[in-house]
C-alpha cells in the first residue's frame, strides 16, 4: 500500500500544518487558564485562531515551509519551519502591541505567544518525523533487519554506530562492539555489549550475524586476518570505515563502508625510515626518474616531493600516462618543479640532450619492461630496454658527475627462468661491476624485490577483472607462489637504500612470507561474498613460458648482511668484471642492430648469466645444448 503512495498535494500540508498551529495556540491559551474551560473568553479565543491562521497562511506562503516531501524530512525542513514561526510569534508580537491602543479582543499575553510558538513547532516537526518514520517502517517490515558487530569501541566505532543505526534505509541492529582492550570488557557502549573476539566467536553460535564492519585504523594485519578469516569461514561481510580524510564535514554514511579487499589483508606493519637523512641528500638536488609515469616510478615521485628537491625529471616514453601524471601533480598543487620528458631510455641521443640540459644529481632508474610471458616472446626489447636502457643511463651519469644511480631490480634476477629475468640480471652485472671503476663520482645502488600490490598488469587487478566479470578465475598452477609489497612500502625502501648505499651494493628487501597465487584467489571471490568453484570457478592454465613457480631474492651462492634498517639486506653476490660484461654488452647491442637473432641473442645472454636456465621455454633446447656438449 504505502509504495504506490503518491506525494500528498501541498494544500493538504498546508492545511494541516495551520490546524496544528491553531491546536497549539488553543492549548496555549487552555494553560494560561489553568485548564479551566468554563472561565474561557471564547469570542476572544476564535478571534485569536482566526488572527494565527490568517498570519500563518501568509508566514507559511512566504517561506514554503509547506513544499517539503513529508517522508524525507530533513535538516533542511526543520530549519525552514524555525523561521516560519519565528516569524508567525514576531508579527503576532507586533500586532498585539497594536491591538493594545484599540481593543482588547485582539491580545495575546507574552506568555501565550511564547507557549504558542513552542507548541508550534514541536507539532509541526513531530507530525512530519512519524510520517517519516511510519513510511520507513512500513517499507522495511518485511525485511529482515541486519545483525551488524563493530570491531573497534573508540570513538571511530560510536561514530559508525550512529551512522548505521541512524539510516533509516540500512535497517541495521548493532549487536555488539568487539575489542582487545581488555579493560572495555564486560562493559556497555551505547546499549551494545562490548565483548572479546572469542567471545565473538561464540555468539556466532547462538545467532547471525550479517556483517562484521572494522572501525579501527590500528588493527595489525595479522590480527586483520585473523577476523576476516573466521568471517569468510561463517559467511559474514567484512566491511572496513573509510579514511579520515573521506568523511565529508567530520561525518560519513553507510553508503561509504567499504569492503575489505585483499589489498588489506597483504598489507604488513608500517615501515619506518631515515626521513632526515634522505632529507638531507635529497633537498635542493636535480632528480632525474625514468619509467616515471609507471606504478614505481610515480610512486618514487610523489615521496620524493616532500624532500624538496630543486626539480625532478619525470621521464618516460608512455605518453598517456606521462601526461596524467603530470596532471595529478598540478591538481594536488606542488610546489616542486616537475618537468615531464617524452623520451625512450635506448634513445642515446635523446638522453644524452637531457642530461646536458638539466645535469641530474640524483638517478631513479625504474625503466624497464617487467611482463615475463611477453618478454620472452620479445627478448630484443627486453634487452634493448632493460639492459641497453640502463647502459646508456648509468655510462651518462657517470659522465656528468651524478651522484647516486639507484637502480630498480626484481627477485626474477635471481637464478632466471626467463629473458626478462635474464635481462635484469644483466643490467644488475653492469651496474655492480661499472661502480668498481676507479675514480667514479657516482655511486651505484641497485634495489631488488618481488611483486608489487596493484601495479599496472598485476595479478590481483587481473583478478578482481575475472572476479567481476563472473569468472573463471586463472591461475598458472595449484603450487605457484609470489612475493608481495605494497607500491608505498617498495618505494620507501628504494629511497632508504638509496640514501644508505656507498656503492656496488645490491639491496634486499624483506618481502615477508610467500603468498601461494591460488590461496589469494579463492580469498579474494570470498571477498566479493561468492563462493570458489560453485559462483565462480578456478582454472590453471598452465606456466606460462619463462614463468617460475616460485621467486627467490638470492641465488644458492648468495647470502646477505645486515643494514640499520631491520626491512634492507644487502646481498652478497658473486664478482663480476667489468671488462668482461662492458664486451658482452656491446655485442648484444651489435646484434640488436644487425641480424636481431633472437636464438643468438638468448644464447650470449646465458653465457654472460650462467645460472639462467629457461623453463618452458623454446631457448630450453639452448640448455640441453650445453649440457650435451659437458657430458
Amino acid at each position: 500500500m504505502f509504495k504506490n503512495f503518491s506525494v500528498v498535494p501541498k494544500f493538504v500540508i498546508l492545511i494541516l500544518d495551520l490546524g496544528a498551529t491553531a491546536a497549539a495556540l488553543f492549548i496555549a491559551i487552555l494553560i494560561q487558564q489553568n485548564v479551566a474551560l468554563h472561565t474561557f473568553d471564547w469570542e476572544h479565543v476564535v478571534n485569536a485562531v482566526f488572527l494565527v491562521l490568517l498570519v500563518n497562511a501568509l508566514v507559511f506562503t512566504t517561506t514554503k515551509s509547506y513544499t517539503g516531501i513529508v517522508r524525507y524530512t530533513g535538516v533542511q525542513d526543520a530549519f525552514r519551519i524555525a523561521i516560519a514561526i519565528t516569524l508567525s510569534s514576531f508579527t503576532l508580537l507586533v500586532i498585539n502591541t497594536v491591538a493594545l491602543g484599540f481593543s482588547k479582543i485582539l491580545t495575546l499575553s507574552n506568555l501565550v505567544i511564547s507557549l504558542y510558538a513552542t507548541f508550534s513547532y514541536f507539532f509541526l516537526i513531530s507530525y512530519r518525523v512519524l510520517v517519516k518514520y511510519l513510511f520507513a517502517y512500513a517499507k522495511n517490515y518485511k525485511m529482515k533487519k541486519k545483525s551488524v558487530v563493530i570491531f573497534g569501541a573508540a570513538d571511530t566505532g560510536v561514530a559508525t554506530q550512529r551512522v548505521l543505526e541512524n539510516d533509516g534505509q540500512a535497517n541495521i541492529h548493532v549487536v555488539a562492539f568487539i575489542d582487545d582492550d581488555k579493560k572495555k570488557g564486560s562493559k556497555n557502549l551505547n546499549g551494545a555489549p562490548i565483548i572479546s573476539f572469542n567471545e565473538f566467536k561464540e555468539l556466532v553460535t547462538l545467532q547471525p550475524i550479517d556483517e562484521l564492519v572494522i572501525a579501527s585504523y590500528t588493527l595489525p594485519t595479522k590480527r586483520k586476518n585473523e577476523l576476516v578469516d573466521f568471517c569468510l569461514d561463517h559467511d559474514i561481510k567484512v566491511l572496513s570505515v573509510p579514511p579520515y580524510q573521506k568523511w565529508a564535514e567530520g561525518k560519513f554514511s553507510s553508503r561509504q563502508l567499504q569492503s575489505i579487499k585483499i589489498e588489506d589483508l597483504l598489507e604488513r606493519d608500517p615501515i619506518h625510515i631515515n626521513n632526515n637523512q634522505i632529507r638531507a641528500q635529497i633537498k635542493g638536488k636535480r632528480i632525474l626518474v625514468t619509467g616515471a609515469a609507471g606504478s614505481i616510478g610515480s610512486e618514487i615521485v610523489r615521496q620524493l616531493l616532500p624532500y624538496n628537491p630543486e626539480f625532478i625529471i619525470l621521464c618516460d616514453q608512455a605518453e598517456t600516462p606521462l601526461h596524467h601524471l603530470e596532471l595529478e601533480l598540478q591538481e594536488n598543487g606542488t610546489r616542486v618543479n616537475c618537468i615531464s620528458y617524452l623520451a625512450d631510455v635506448t634513445n642515446a641521443t635523446r638522453m644524452s640532450n637531457m642530461f646536458e640540459e638539466f645535469k641530474p644529481q640524483y638517478v631513479y632508474h625504474a625503466a624497464a619492461y617487467k611482463h615475463v610471458p611477453m618478454m620472452e616472446l620479445c627478448p630484443t626489447e627486453a634487452v634493448r630496454n632493460n639492459v641497453i636502457g640502463v647502459k646508456v643511463i648509468s655510462d651518462l651519469a657517470v659522465k656528468h658527475g651524478a651522484e647516486r644511480f639507484v637502480m630498480i631490480s626484481t627477485d626474477k634476477a635471481v637464478n632466471p627462468t626467463n629473458v626478462m629475468g635474464a635481462s635484469k640480471r644483466m643490467a644488475e652485472m653492469y651496474v655492480q661491476g661499472l661502480s668498481q671503476e676507479t675514480n667514479l663520482a657516482t655511486k651505484f645502488i641497485t634495489t631488488r624485490f618481488g611483486n608489487v600490490l596493484g601495479s599496472n598488469g598485476s595479478v590481483i587487478n587481473r583478478f578482481k577483472e575475472q572476479i567481476e566479470k563472473g569468472g573463471p578465475v586463472t591461475v598458472t598452477h595449484p603450487n605457484i607462489t609470489r612475493y608481495f609489497m605494497t607500491i608505498p612500502e617498495a618505494c620507501q625502501l628504494v629511497l632508504e637504500a638509496g640514501s644508505m648505499g656507498n656503492g656496488g651494493e645490491i639491496f634486499v628487501f624483506d618481502m615477508g612470507q610467500p603468498v601461494a597465487i591460488s590461496d589469494l584467489a579463492k580469498k579474494m571471490i570470498r571477498l566479493y561474498g561468492m563462493i570458489p568453484n560453485i559462483d565462480v570457478n578456478i582454472t590453471y592454465s598452465g606456466l606460462r613460458p619463462g614463468e617460475k613457480l616460485y621467486e627467490e631474492l638470492l641465488n644458492d651462492e648468495e647470502n646477505t648482511t645486515q643494514t640499520y634498517h631491520d626491512k634492507i639486506m644487502i646481498a652478497k653476490v658473486r664478482d663480476v668484471h667489468f671488462d668482461q660484461i662492458k664486451l658482452c654488452t656491446i655485442e648484444l647491442e651489435a646484434i640488436l642492430t644487425s641480424s636481431n637473432d633472437e636464438m643468438m641473442l638468448v644464447r650470449k645472454m646465458k653465457e654472460l648469466v650462467p645460472e639462467y636456465i629457461s623453463n618452458n621455454s623454446v631457448y630450453e633446447k639452448l640448455d640441453a645444448a650445453v649440457i650435451s656438449i659437458a657430458k
